[in-house]
């Protein structure tokens, strides 16, 4: 059950975020707009949680490495299991957004 709640808040094994970003992986803060606004990861695209659904077209393929982050974890979990629902093969949750900052 730790195990489950630590890979949801993204604190499960370590990931070399600059190393995927480096590689071209797309970083999706799921935040609002406002949260966004007041400072977000250098080359993060704001795609509010409840907005995801209408714009999975925006991403390149479903092999496309996808990092989630918002303000806890808890928003940018939820994003990746729906990005995985959606057959996004490679997504990861970075937790809070200063994580990949």
């Amino acid at each position: 059950m730790m195990e489950l709640l630590k890979n949801m808040l993204g604190l499960g094994p370590k990931v070399d975020y600059a190393e995927l970003i480096k590689n071209g992986a797309a970083v999706v803060d799921v935040r609002s707009r406002g949260e966004f606004a007041g400072g977000h990861a250098k080359g993060a695209v704001n795609i509010p949680l409840d907005q995801l659904n209408a714009n999975l077209r925006r991403f390149k393929s479903k092999d496309q490495v996808i990092i989630t982050c918002c303000a806890s974890g808890m928003r940018s979990s939820s994003a990746k299991q729906i990005l995985k629902q959606a057959g996004f093969v490679n997504v990861h949750n970075a937790g809070p957004w200063q994580n990949v900052a």
